[in-house]
């Protein structure tokens, strides 16, 4: 039987950096396609001897003739499509968004189409975002199923992506998994409106204060928690077009700032944070997902927490970028 072999695309960001080292530790180093250049977020977590078995492809998604020729060369079996804009970059550039997000993703399902007989889906990073505060039912929680109404360009656009798989199912039955997290959390997640918890983290292991501008109540996931259920869906046998929703850690930000001090004792005090919510639901319905992948994995708030900090102190004496 032939090997897996995983194209991922945007792994030089958080979450495909984390799938990155997953699938490097499990001796299946994939194929990366990313037209950044800086593996900074891939250097946070894996050693030199790791980072040298990943095969790196510096490829524009927007890009159809070239994204083809990469999972041909390569001789691509799974796809995990992660390359996107965040929200503020989506806000301050809409035609790029649009064109990364939407086009990109396009590109992505058309060219496993041709591939079919190899590549047999695509699993892809929908989000929370797609949801409003007002999506949830009276217990602040979303049901899998829900209707989705965006308020910022990123959601729409992930929601065209969720229309997309569905009618690249009704039309030529390339199966797909979406995922939707919300707040991800852990080293390497530096950018984006989620992002400042983890910030916090890295302040914390640092020794400096730091201010998050939002509150609530919210669920967290860890994002090595996130990268093994990419990884699990690109391998669930299935078939149809879905979209699952995440669960992590529920959590008030109370809570994950006491959890930081646990760990960084030194810190307490220097974090705070505005008592604001943010305009999304609080708690997401992640049980057709097991039916599908078997357990979800989860690591508890506090190991998670533990390990990113621990991590972060690690790190700060070598001369790595560390974002904050």
């Amino acid at each position: 039987m032939a090997r897996d072999r995983f194209l991922i695309t945007g792994a030089l960001g958080c979450i495909g950096a984390w799938v990155a080292r997953n699938l490097v530790r499990e001796g299946a180093p994939p194929v990366v396609f990313d037209l950044g250049s800086d593996p900074r977020r891939l250097k946070l977590l894996l050693t030199p001897e790791e980072l040298a078995q990943i095969t790196f492809i510096s490829g524009d998604i927007t890009d159809l003739e070239l994204l083809e020729q990469a999972l041909d060369a390569q001789q691509i079996t799974h796809v995990i499509h992660l390359a996107a804009l965040q929200v503020p970059f989506c806000r301050a550039n809409p035609p790029l968004g649009a064109r990364v997000n939407v086009v990109g993703t396009v590109n992505i399902f058309e060219a496993v189409a041709r591939r079919r007989q190899r590549i047999n889906r695509v699993v892809y990073a929908s989000s929370a975002a797609v949801y409003d505060a007002a999506d949830a039912g009276s217990d602040g929680a979303v049901r899998h199923g829900a209707s989705g109404h965006p308020t910022t360009l990123y959601g729409v656009y992930k929601q065209a992506n969720e229309g997309t798989a569905r009618v690249y199912w009704q039309d030529q039955q390339i199966s797909s998994i979406g995922l939707r997290p919300y707040i991800v959390y852990g080293v390497g997640r530096d950018q984006g409106m989620t992002s400042a918890p983890t910030r916090a983290m890295l302040a914390a292991a640092t020794g400096r204060p730091f201010h998050i501008p939002f509150g609530g109540r919210a669920d967290y996931h860890y994002a090595d928690d996130v990268a093994r259920a990419f990884i699990a869906c690109a391998r669930a046998p299935f078939e149809g077009a879905e979209i699952f929703n995440l669960s992590g850690s529920m959590a008030t930000m109370s809570d994950l700032i006491a959890a930081v001090e646990r760990v960084a004792p030194a810190a307490r005090g220097t974090i705070t944070f505005d008592d604001v919510a943010l305009p999304f639901p609080q708690e997401y319905d992640a049980a057709p997902l097991a039916a599908v992948i078997g357990s979800i994995p989860h690591t508890p708030l506090d190991e998670a927490v533990a390990f990113t900090v621990e991590r972060f102190r690690e790190l700060a004496p070598t001369g790595i970028q560390l974002e904050l």
